[in-house]
């Protein structure tokens, strides 16, 4: 059976004018249109945010969008919201539809949290008896039961985002909106929202569109993303290559900004088998063709499901040199990781700052085989368990 989409983008353009002169006053208004009349010149340049893009949502997906800042993520995201109108094509949202764009716009400083909360409930249309039953619960959320009573304009930053998403969660939709703007909130109220969020995964009702540049959030959560830049889309598909190529696209720009140099750096590991038993060692070789001028080191990360779970560098070991061309070699003791599937992925460093100057997206991937197949964790710590005298 056809899956039916949430949201449906076809052909999508969106531009905007970037006026030159400034205008504080009619004295420099009259004068500017002066100036343009003389001079035959326009007052401002044409800025292309969106350039035929289109891409469809399906029901129930966790979809997100990732690129750098001013890619045209966020004015993408207001297009589908409806709060932007296309130059040219089309957004067909299918279902009810809640932006999570800007927290808390309907806030009144000079209110209190507890007002706020009612009168935020009413503009999403809920009435006093509803917001009345939920109250507690959006509280409760937002953990901020000692200040229900203070002014808004009391609150911090990140107090009144908490409070907005208590509350905005709560509106009746199946199509959410989310974006950076949750970055704002400290780590344990991240936390909780991400938890929120691995919910509503679950719910196959609910249609999830989230920006971030959280790129573990991104192969955590979603089901497909795509790669905006420049106001294309260049990727589009499985959220464990977008978030790669992301990272590419972030850590191998050249300072002077020649591409043609990027080309030529690569990175990458090769594994001399594929499976190994907990008694083995892992043996890989870091091969690059990197035109390096200083002295430098390489990185080695060990990943599973797409997290982090040991890291090595040949910093103290091997300290490398700009005449080194040859592949650097290491084995790595599996006596300690937990019967699993891994990955590997391989960077160089500036020895003297310690700055990252190459990333491949590329992993390698090798299994660990053994008996305690239902052993919790990616890693096995040797640990002195015993009971404690009264």
């Amino acid at each position: 059976m056809k899956i039916e989409n949430a949201i449906t983008v076809r052909n999508l353009y969106k531009s905007f004018k970037l006026p030159h002169e400034q205008k504080s006053g009619l004295k420099e208004v009259i004068l500017n249109i002066f100036r343009r009349s003389n001079k035959n010149t326009r007052g401002y340049e044409i800025q292309h945010v969106l350039n035929d893009t289109s891409f469809d949502i399906k029901k129930g997906e966790f979809f997100g969008i990732v690129g750098r800042n001013g890619s045209g993520k966020s004015t993408l995201l207001k297009l589908l919201a409806g709060i932007y109108t296309p130059d040219r094509g089309s957004v067909e949202v299918n279902g009810s539809l809640t932006p999570f764009i800007e927290l808390g716009v309907g806030f009144n400083p000079e209110l209190t949290g507890r007002e706020n909360v009612f009168l935020n409930g009413a503009l999403l249309g809920f009435s006093k008896e509803e917001m009345t039953a939920m109250y507690d619960d959006i509280v409760t959320f937002a953990e901020l039961d000692d200040f229900m009573d203070q002014k808004l304009k009391n609150y911090s930053s990140g107090m009144q985002v908490r409070l907005a998403f208590s509350i905005a969660i709560r509106a009746k939709s199946n199509i959410l909106l989310l974006d950076e703007v949750l970055a704002v909130g400290d780590a344990a109220f991240q936390k909780k929202c991400f938890e929120y969020f691995a919910q509503l995964k679950k719910d196959k009702n609910t249609t999830i569109v989230f920006i971030t540049h959280d790129m573990e959030a991104v192969k955590r959560f979603c089901d497909r993303a795509i790669l905006i830049k420049k106001g294309k889309i260049i990727l589009v598909g499985d959220p464990q290559e977008i978030a790669d190529q992301y990272i590419l696209e972030n850590v191998t720009k050249d300072p002077n900004g020649h591409d043609e140099n990027r080309k030529k750096q690569k990175v990458r590991v090769e594994l001399q088998k594929k499976s190994y038993k907990q008694n083995e060692n892992l043996v890989a070789s870091v091969k690059y063709n990197y035109n390096l001028s200083k002295k430098h080191y390489v990185g080695i990360t060990i990943h599973k499901n797409g997290y982090p779970v040991a890291e090595l560098n040949s910093s103290r070991e091997l300290p490398l040199s700009s005449s080194t061309k040859s592949p650097i070699s290491l084995e790595v003791p599996l006596k300690n990781f937990n019967p699993s599937t891994y990955e590997i992925t391989a960077a160089i460093f500036d020895s003297s700052s310690r700055t990252l100057l190459q990333y491949t997206p590329h992993r390698a991937e090798f299994i660990v085989r053994g008996y305690d197949e239902e052993r919790g964790g990616p890693m096995r710590i040797n640990a002195k368990w015993s009971v404690c005298d009264k």
